[in-house]
């Protein structure tokens, strides 16, 4: 992506890219948002032509939906309200799509959507998931699930949505691979919230496949309170931010923002991506 960027606006060298949130290798991302800073006459010159310039030099499973200049004082990561993904389940294997096999988790038994639900009512709302995660040193577990439910939206097909403001590693994955076995009946609906009160990794919880997991939307505050929004999460008074292991994948979408630098002579531009991978 840095080495389209850079191609397409003309850069003598690729663009750094400050991403909404690195996710597990092998996930997908529909609604990734980046943000660049380049010189503003560079981007003066390529602004009209630089999506379709993208779209030459990306792969087949990448695009950038759109790319502009940013707002002032926008950063895709700090100033990010919430991340939300989905995670799709086909439980019927009569009802299994062949194409659909790399977005989607074929599971060997019938789920519950509303046991599912039952145990996912308990997760939502600020507390420790360091049952749901993989540590990192010096860094908090706590985190705000802001939604997390299950829905049917065809015969055969279970889906999951979570929005949160910051996922650790391995989070999500984890969360939906305590909730398969509730809806399967091996588990009773209050077993996820057991385990997340224990705070400890229980190994009788299965991190699920990431080839199901999907970045859907990023969130972000009005132009006018950007700026608030990065000072309250770089100095602390949020005392976390999502830092996960994942290595960006070429197979997720962008947006790319970019507005900030020095105001005489760069930009700030804000990409967005989308792509199913």
């Amino acid at each position: 992506m840095q080495q389209a960027l850079g191609w397409a606006l003309g850069l003598p060298e690729p663009p750094e890219l400050t991403v909404a949130g690195r996710t597990d290798a092998g996930v997908h991302a529909r609604g990734q948002v980046a943000h660049a800073d380049v010189p503003a006459g560079s981007w003066q010159a390529a602004s009209e032509t630089a999506a379709r310039r993208l779209a030459r030099a990306l792969p087949p499973d990448v695009r950038v939906r759109a790319i502009g200049a940013a707002p002032a004082g926008f950063d895709a990561r700090f100033s990010a309200l919430w991340r939300r993904y989905s995670y799709r389940v086909c439980d019927d294997p009569a009802s299994a799509d062949p194409l659909r096999r790399r977005d989607t988790l074929w599971y060997p038994r019938p789920v519950d959507v509303d046991r599912m639900n039952a145990a996912a009512a308990a997760l939502a709302g600020e507390h420790d998931f360091a049952a749901f995660c993989r540590r990192r040193e010096g860094a908090t577990t706590v985190r705000e699930v802001l939604r997390l439910d299950w829905a049917r939206p065809e015969p055969g097909l279970a889906v999951a949505t979570v929005a949160a403001d910051a996922f650790c590693h391995n989070m999500v994955r984890a969360l939906v691979g305590a909730m398969l076995p509730v809806g399967d009946g091996r588990r009773d609906p209050g077993w996820p919230a057991e385990v997340l009160a224990a705070r400890v990794r229980d190994p009788a919880v299965t991190v699920v496949a990431p080839h199901a997991l999907c970045l859907e939307e990023v969130a972000y505050p009005p132009a006018a309170d950007l700026a608030a929004r990065v000072a309250l999460q770089v100095h602390g008074a949020i005392g976390y931010t999502w830092e996960c292991d994942l290595h960006f994948f070429l197979k997720q979408t962008w947006a790319l923002s970019r507005a900030w630098g020095d105001a005489a002579t760069h930009r700030r531009l804000v990409l967005a991506q989308v792509g199913a991978g």
